[in-house]
């Protein structure tokens, strides 16, 4: 399985276009030879979870059986010949699936992969479907949390992008290593009393924490790579 999470960035004129993406591509994803899983997704204006939205910045996250697969949804699909036409940028990360628990709309979308051994660059994947009564309790603690994520040692680049405005968030992030990962997740006093929170008052109807193997990127947001040749 390879896992793609592509980020395009829209030019502000293209930005009525790309709010009619979200509807209309969710068509040729759904008959895309070797696509078995696929998110339309909107982007906040920071790193992590956001209250306020990037208009300009949308992403799609899928799932295909082959590198075959995404290679030839990549050279000739109707939504990757619409991202050419109308953005500015286009940026995609290709992964292969370490570890995963949970579920996405009852879905396990990664394989069963269960490899606790990894070396090197990681993939990070958390997304929650947040209850309406524990929104106030989520998002008081967002701006934190992503302070103590950027400012960790291992820190890459991350990237917050979601389903829904508010309710259904999620956090792609990259780091040098699962040693740094494991040190901000455990060993952060703040962050594992965040994470208690979540547990103890039951902020979430369903949630997935998911790891990757990063093994390609290309492309640029803000005129680079994101990973900084990380891959290379």
């Amino acid at each position: 399985m390879i896992v793609s999470l592509t980020i395009v960035r829209y030019r502000k004129l293209f930005i009525p276009l790309a709010l009619l993406a979200m509807a209309l591509h969710r068509l040729p994803m759904l008959f895309q030879k070797g696509c078995t899983f696929y998110k339309l997704l909107g982007s906040g204006r920071n790193g992590t979870f956001d209250l306020q939205p990037d208009w300009q910045q949308w992403g799609l996250l899928a799932c295909w059986d082959t590198r075959e697969d995404f290679d030839n949804f990549h050279k000739q699909s109707f939504v990757a010949a619409w991202w050419r036409i109308l953005s500015r940028e286009k940026w995609t990360i290709l992964c292969r699936p370490l570890q995963s628990h949970g579920k996405w709309d009852g879905k396990e979308p990664f394989d069963n992969s269960n490899i606790k051994d990894h070396t090197g660059p990681i993939v990070v994947l958390t997304r929650a479907t947040i209850r309406m009564n524990r929104l106030k309790n989520f998002w008081s603690h967002v701006d934190e949390v992503a302070n103590l994520m950027i400012s960790a040692p291992g820190y890459i680049t991350s990237f917050g992008i979601g389903e829904a405005p508010v309710y259904r968030q999620a956090t792609f992030s990259v780091w040098q290593s699962l040693d740094d990962v494991k040190a901000f997740a455990y060993t952060s006093r703040e962050h594992a009393e965040v994470i208690k929170l979540t547990r103890s008052e039951n902020w979430y109807s369903e949630e997935l924490f998911a790891r990757f193997r990063p093994i390609e990127s290309f492309g640029s947001l803000h005129g680079k790579d994101p990973l900084n040749d990380l891959l290379k």
